[in-house]
């Protein structure tokens, strides 16, 4: 696909002074405006919102007609077919793979949350490594971005996962970006050029870690939850569809709140509400289990609702020794 093809100028309507608006508010691209809301548009264009719904309809005409997005309409089986080829990255645990039939899956976003230590952050760094490596041992030999909320990303880690898994850890550390978002209109911004920094840097893994985090912090009572989750919804839709248009896996963490109604069984639940709930393809609960950790498939389109176990080590996340507690059903 040539450069030319995905100029904002190759499309009818938009001069010199519109695509320096877009290029402006990080949508340098035909592909940048097809993951955009129209109303996004009109607010940077200055238009009205149904001349942004025209243009965004056109963009996405336009990477229908050069093969980059997919028909309107398409048969079960032709879709079955390109299901079949959908990238994974392997977990660089056994269990966890065989939970999410085969691993971390391109053009979706895989959610996983839990309460601290359950290893949330640990499963990031291992499949930054993980991504990296060649196809046929389950990477995508790819880079990854590593969105980093809560100061939780540290490279020592890293060095010490690649060096466990016999990769040499330099060449690892070069592989991943790191962008430190320090409150919600950052992180959001970051995600809003992601687009660009995929298609240039060979990236096929995006971490968030955390989602909610500077929303959870910066939106305190009951006043100020419509906002939080008005802004919450547009910034996971604006994943979404970056994971689709460019082929990438999108993994975000997520923190938990406590439920004091619940007398019996786990009170912990996901933060974020039904917004972060409906836009997540696959929402994992991580939980500790003594010196073993659990992970419960809680929600997914086509995977059982069942749990496994692992264990966080020098390699990141690993299956548990044999001689210990076998896999839960």
């Amino acid at each position: 696909m040539s450069k030319e093809e995905l100029d904002l100028e190759s499309l009818e309507g938009v001069g010199t002074v519109t695509s320096q608006k877009l290029k402006d508010s990080g949508v340098r691209s035909v592909l940048d405006l097809a993951v955009r809301g129209p109303s996004e548009i009109a607010e940077v264009t200055g238009w009205d919102l149904g001349k942004a719904t025209d243009l965004c309809n056109r963009a996405r005409i336009k990477l229908v007609e050069i093969g980059k997005l997919e028909k309107d309409f398409v048969s079960a089986s032709d879709l079955y077919k390109k299901r079949q080829a959908v990238e994974r990255v392997t977990t660089g645990c056994k269990n966890l793979d065989d939970l999410l039939a085969g691993g971390i899956e391109t053009q979706a976003i895989t959610e996983f949350y839990g309460e601290f230590g359950s290893g949330k952050t640990q499963l990031c760094h291992t499949l930054c490594v993980m991504v990296q490596i060649p196809r046929e041992r389950g990477g995508l030999e790819s880079n990854a971005v590593y969105l980093d909320t809560e100061n939780t990303f540290r490279p020592e880690r890293i060095v010490g996962i690649a060096e466990s898994r016999g990769l040499d850890s330099e060449t690892t550390l070069q592989g991943i970006t790191v962008a430190k978002a320090y409150n919600s209109a950052h992180q959001e911004l970051i995600i809003s050029e992601l687009g660009e920094y995929i298609e240039t840097n060979h990236i096929k893994l995006v971490i968030v870690d955390s989602a909610v985090a500077h929303y959870r912090a910066e939106f305190l009572g009951r006043g100020t939850l419509a906002e939080r989750q008005q802004r919450l919804n547009r910034m996971l839709h604006l994943l979404l569809r970056t994971a689709e248009a460019h082929n990438v896996a999108i993994v975000f963490t997520n923190q938990v709140q406590s439920t004091p109604d619940v007398f019996f069984g786990d009170p912990s639940k996901p933060t974020g509400g039904h917004v972060v709930g409906h836009t997540s393809t696959y929402r994992i609960y991580l939980r500790k289990a003594g010196k073993n950790r659990i992970a419960r498939m809680v929600d997914s389109p086509y995977h059982p609702e069942r749990e496994v176990v692992f264990v966080l080590n020098e390699k990141g996340v690993d299956d548990p020794p044999p001689e210990t507690v076998g896999r839960k059903k």
